[in-house]
């Protein structure tokens, strides 16, 4: 039997990887809105941080707006959905002033973090949001409350500098998608400034942020290279691409397609670890795990760390619409 000419490459893929619980009820919810109502369904701002997402939506009838204003008046009694971001309460009380019908698509642990952020300010708490600045999550959140009832923080660098109204009533929230161990740090700087801090009744950072960090950890040790799928503006992606070279891979990038892929700068590589965002989808993983096919001789290790069986499901509106596999193969791949 002939030899492979081709180098030996082991690819440790991550499990959990890819679509979340909530990312994946989101899609759904404009895959069934377009299956029920027909086109257009309005979507404001993208439905989740993924350009192959948005485009494959795009493609069955999906317009994406910034705001509601763009939507033309003709079309006002069309579906628009909120992204699994999280919007502010100005934003459904815009829709409803203007009799819009709209469907809220953001993910229940994101409403979780709305919910516990609203409740220190309920007790008379000032809140500090853990985040970064201007991503949809966090501008979400903090059209919760009052601007003066919320402060961004960022840095652990920050919290010294921190003005609030009264230091012994202070409490905290985080977006959903930060690094597990960048969060702590803040957290730690808050307590050290705070006496009387008072944490979220339940963790902020959401089960998919800290599975997917944490089999990235461990398969990052002694690897050549990490891959991550997914989006620059994807903040779970490249908290991911963080934690590989963190935690032991020699480098690491994030991929959003296999045609960015550049095998003269890889030739070397032995061991390549390989993750996926929360809004990555599995088809472009597979994209890329052929690609490297046709450079390497390829075996794939299961880097397993978690079992993820979480499922939100779709509001009741759209529930007696049949979801079909073939209504996101586009997204899954046929056999999925």
């Amino acid at each position: 039997m002939a030899q492979s000419s081709k180098s030996p490459l082991t690819i440790r893929l991550c499990a959990p990887r890819g679509f979340c619980a909530g990312v994946d009820r989101a899609i759904q919810i404009v895959v069934l809105a377009l299956k029920k109502y027909g086109t257009p369904v309005y979507v404001r701002h993208e439905i989740v941080h993924n350009k192959f997402v948005v485009d494959g939506l795009k493609d069955r009838g999906a317009i994406f707006v910034k705001e509601l204003d763009d939507i033309p008046a003709e079309h006002k009694d069309r579906p628009v959905v909120f992204s699994a971001h999280g919007v502010p309460q100005s934003v459904p009380e815009d829709a409803a002033a203007r009799n819009f019908f709209y469907l809220d698509a953001t993910c229940p642990l994101v409403s979780k973090v709305h919910k516990q952020a609203m409740r220190h300010q309920r007790l008379g708490r000032h809140v500090l949001l853990i985040g970064h600045a201007g991503h949809p999550e966090v501008i979400g959140t903090m059209g919760q409350l009052e601007p003066q009832d919320v402060t961004l923080v960022e840095t652990p660098e920050q919290v010294a500098e921190l003005q609030v109204p009264d230091e012994n009533n202070v409490g905290y929230v985080t977006q959903t998608t930060l690094s597990v161990d960048d969060t702590a740090d803040v957290v730690a700087a808050l307590e050290a400034r705070f006496k009387n801090l008072t944490a979220p009744s339940s963790e902020s950072i959401c089960y998919a942020t800290t599975n997917r960090q944490e089999a990235v950890k461990q398969a990052a040790v002694g690897t050549d290279m990490f891959i991550i799928v997914g989006a620059p503006n994807s903040s779970n992606s490249m908290r991911l691409v963080e934690v590989a070279k963190r935690h032991g891979a020699k480098g690491s990038m994030l991929v959003q397609r296999a045609s960015e892929l550049d095998f003269s700068l890889l030739k070397d590589v032995r061991t390549l670890g390989m993750s996926a965002g929360a809004s990555a989808p599995e088809i472009v993983v597979d994209e890329i795990i052929d690609a490297f096919r046709q450079h390497f001789d390829v075996t794939i290790e299961i880097a397993l760390t978690a079992e993820e069986n979480e499922n939100f499901p779709v509001m009741r509106d759209l529930r007696e619409t049949e979801l079909l596999p073939s209504d996101m193969a586009f997204l899954n791949g046929p056999g999925a």
